[in-house]
């Protein structure tokens, strides 16, 4: 009985590699330009012709090979760049696998022409279908240049997945971005049918941001350059402004490389979760530098997924470290736009703003009954409007508060618009605060740090109430019972599926305590594990926190306002309320005076 268990040829071994490593032309450039990398180099020039189907060349002016390197790269699984088992986990390179290089000879006319340093002349060498049919000398500079053309000529199945030109070419300038911003120190030029369609030059990773992701949104990226003791971040942060419906923006690389890796994503929208709108993603350029030992990047043949040895340590630093830098808001605090730098550390005003802080207290009258801020429910609207005393909007009765250094109490207060907007002014033009908005966001805080201290503030009922829930909703109180009332909720089972209702979080008194009880166990149901209820946590306090607060107009004096402002600048994320909505938007000066033509 003839063995049915056989050694596929070499050749079509190949080209099983090739279909998992070369998908398409934006396949081969990433592969060439990662080789280009690695080889030292400071310039690399991509050309495709046709979206890639005709002509794909990659040039460079790195350390080249010698004829023996260049002949042994084409065979399968050659490479210089590991040699041990223990390579695996401490790679400094983007390649390792060694086969990119025949995976692409297989399925394309390939030649390679190729110099080293210590050569009078490289070598070039031709091959057709992974065969090599010419060597020879040849006049080159030291480098390496690629030509791959006519890709997928001999697999005719394969080519009938290609798509248009120009969306091939897409995807080639896709690869291009993201490699040009993993390397902003190494020059990249891009030629498309002959024509030259970008050209970056060697920089920072701020000047190559600009230039990849447009002028229009350097204004929204802040630095950030964050480590823990295993773990650090640097690169460039988007704003909420900058946010968008795809994770096309998210730019991440791990020991510089780029990944798309559903741990390190899951953790960025973690961090960004009180900052965003449901559906919306940030931009951002983060680096993310770890020890080789901790993350195994042989996973896939395309090595844009990778595994961490401790995943959910690295999720919870990396979340951490970002989350710590979205709380500081840079984009409200930033005096100049796209400068791309930290934000100043708060400091003790001033001798110039303390007399003016005095001066303006001087001609504010108090008034000796005034209470903590508190809007009362929504129902009850007072006539009552903000002070006409000029001098009054400057600064709240608030020592304190005026002197604190925050953002939102150096503001200068205009007024309310149809007593729901906020309108102050700041060195650079208008500021608007949504009221209802920033109340919400004050009030989750608070909440949530009542509730990881265990202090969350109760009011009883003095009669306390029925409440009737559906059964999965009352097998949920049941097993979910102690997080139900560290929540300020207090509920006894009476019989069936009816409730009593004896005590609620002090924020819902007087307003509809009943319904966010409802909206809460809403949230929670399905959840399931104790892990997932952490991660919905901040769902369920921004529900309370969304009935709790004013909704509508509501009049406010100015020393409401100065007390808010107060609370804000000690929240987190104060420029945006729980569920992501912005709290503060901006005119510029310059955008006001453009309307009466005065630029």
């Amino acid at each position: 009985m003839s063995a049915k268990v056989r050694i596929l040829p070499e050749q079509l071994a190949n080209k099983i590699a090739a279909g998992e490593v070369v998908e398409r032309p934006a396949s081969v450039v990433k592969e060439l330009v990662e080789n280009s990398l690695d080889a030292g180099a400071s310039e690399i020039v991509v050309e495709i012709e046709d979206g890639g189907k005709r002509l794909i060349r990659v040039t460079d002016n790195g350390s080249g090979m010698s004829r023996e390197d260049a002949l042994m790269s084409l065979e399968r699984h050659a490479t210089s760049k590991i040699s041990l088992d223990s390579d695996l986990f401490s790679l400094n390179t983007l390649g390792f696998r060694g086969e990119a290089l025949p995976s692409i000879a297989s399925v394309s006319r390939f030649s390679i022409s190729t110099r080293v340093a210590t050569a009078l002349e490289g070598v070039e060498i031709y091959a057709e279908g992974g065969k090599i049919k010419d060597l020879k000398a040849c006049g080159i500079p030291v480098g390496t240049s690629i030509a791959v053309r006519n890709i997928f000529f001999n697999t005719p199945a394969r080519l009938k997945f290609m798509r248009s030109k120009e969306t091939e070419s897409g995807h080639v300038n896709e690869i291009i971005n993201r490699l040009a911003l993993s390397r902003p120190d190494v020059r990249f030029f891009y030629k498309v049918d002959e024509k030259q369609v970008m050209t970056l030059l060697n920089g920072d990773i701020a000047s190559r941001a600009k230039e990849v992701l447009g002028k229009s949104l350097i204004n929204d990226l802040y630095r950030i350059d964050a480590e823990d003791n295993e773990v650090a971040l640097e690169g460039l942060v988007g704003s909420p402004a900058a946010s968008r419906s795809t994770s096309a923006g998210i730019y991440t690389f791990i020991n510089g490389r780029y990944v798309r890796d559903r741990v390190v994503q899951h953790a960025i929208m973690q961090a960004y979760r009180n900052i965003l709108e449901r559906g919306r993603y940030p931009v951002l350029v983060l680096f993310i530098t770890l020890s080789p030992e901790d993350v195994d990047v042989n996973v896939h043949p395309t090595k844009h997924e990778v595994r961490f040895r401790e995943q959910s340590k690295v999720h919870q630093i990396i979340s951490g470290l970002l989350e710590a830098f979205l709380r500081k808001s840079p984009w409200l605090v930033q005096s100049t736009p796209g400068s791309l730098s930290l934000p100043p550390r708060q400091s003790s005003p001033s001798l110039s703003r303390i007399e003016e802080v005095r001066e303006a207290l001087l001609k504010y009258s108090s008034d000796p009954a005034q209470t903590p801020l508190h809007f009362p429910a929504a129902q009850a609207k007072p006539a009552r409007s903000v002070h006409s005393d000029d001098s009054s909007f400057r600064l709240p009765n608030d020592s304190a508060t005026s002197l604190d250094g925050g953002y939102f109490s150096s503001l200068r207060i205009i007024g309310q618009l149809k007593a729901a907007y906020i309108l102050c002014e700041d060195d650079n033009g208008l500021v608007l605060i949504d009221q209802h908005a920033a109340h919400e966001r004050v009030v989750f805080e608070e909440l949530k740090q009542g509730f990881n201290s265990e202090s969350m503030e109760g009011q009883q009922l003095l009669f306390p109430e029925t409440v009737e829930f559906m059964p999965d909703e009352a097998a949920l109180l049941k097993e979910q019972g102690d997080v139900i009332s560290r929540l300020g909720f207090e509920l006894e089972h009476f019989g069936g599926s009816t409730w009593i209702l004896n005590c609620v979080p002090q924020v819902l008194a007087g307003h509809d305590y009943k319904q966010a009880l409802r909206d809460v166990i809403e949230e929670m149901t399905g959840i399931g594990s104790s892990r997932l209820i952490d991660e919905k946590l901040d769902d369920m306090l921004a529900t309370i926190a969304c009935h709790s607060v004013v909704r509508g107009e509501w009049h406010l004096g100015v020393s409401e306002i100065g007390q808010l402002f107060a609370r804000m600048n000690r929240t987190d994320f104060s420029g945006h309320c729980p569920h992501g909505r912005p709290a503060v938007a901006r005119i510029a000066l310059r955008d006001v005076e453009k309307l009466f033509n005065r630029t």
